[in-house]
């Protein structure tokens, strides 16, 4: 499997999650969407497999080996979301999302090899990034609903408090999945570098993420009325986890220092 063949499988999947997205809002139909959307992660999932097959390593190197999985992992969330309640935003934000990372792969694509510095050889290396993709992708379904709640704040019916707390939720499922990504990571560096946890710009950064997540839970739990802060507070904390995945790569302070800039 080869880089250039991504745009066979990227289409074919993001037109099933599309056609899905639109029919889920019909009432009558909701198996459809499913085994749309199902159909379109099948899709996905055998490029990610051929790619890691060819490699003959995880394709988790290079920032565009990680829009792949954070492609996979958001209509997969937006699945599972909408299978627990059925609303139809759920699908269409995870497709919108998706297709946009899938889109800057298509146009910037990048040189993928099969070198891994001797420190990505590492078995925590593979679980601790796919496990921060996990979050990223919950974080991002709830950050592009946070910003069409904080648009119709004026409303106050039953069904918008209904949808902020399934923002709630998926803050709280993204905020373990973070916690977990972060407790494998400084496993990792203990084994690769010989300390858990050094300040490294990519770690500060990480470290600020979670911290801007767990203040919106704090905030939630303690002025769950005071819902437009709370908008922008995820909608913030949503921004410092783009610093942190792709925004550090290009501050000075992380230029030739920090070993988790991607390359």
């Amino acid at each position: 499997m080869q880089w250039n063949h991504f745009i066979y499988f990227a289409l074919p999947a993001v037109a099933c999650w599309t056609i899905a997205s639109i029919l889920s809002w019909k009432s009558r139909h909701f198996r459809i969407p499913v085994i749309l959307t199902l159909t379109g992660l099948i899709f996905f999932a055998l490029f990610i497999a051929g790619m890691w097959l060819s490699l003959e390593r995880p394709p988790l190197r290079t920032m565009g080996e990680t829009r792949l999985w954070y492609s996979f992992f958001l209509p997969a969330a937006g699945l599972i979301l909408f299978i627990r309640w059925k609303y139809p935003w759920i699908l269409s934000t995870s497709t919108l999302l998706a297709s946009l990372f899938i889109c800057i792969n298509l146009f910037r694509p990048e040189i993928h090899n099969k070198a891994l510095m001797p420190a990505l050889q590492s078995p925590w290396f593979a679980p601790h990034v796919i496990v921060y993709m996990i979050a990223y992708a919950l974080f991002g379904v709830a950050a592009i609903h946070a910003l069409y709640l904080l648009i119709r704040s004026s409303d106050q019916s039953e069904k918008q408090t209904n949808s902020m707390v399934i923002c709630d939720n998926l803050v709280y499922v993204g905020s373990a999945f973070l916690t977990i990504g972060m407790l494998l990571g400084a496993i990792w560096a203990k084994a690769a570098w010989g300390h858990y946890w050094s300040w490294d710009p990519k770690e500060t950064w990480a470290a600020a993420t979670w911290m801007g997540y767990i203040i919106y839970i704090h905030f939630r739990l303690h002025r769950p009325a005071e819902r437009k802060i709370a908008y922008y507070l995820l909608i913030f904390s949503f921004l410092l986890l783009q610093v942190c995945w792709f925004g550090v790569n290009y501050l000075p302070s992380a230029r030739g220092i920090s070993v988790h800039t991607y390359s």
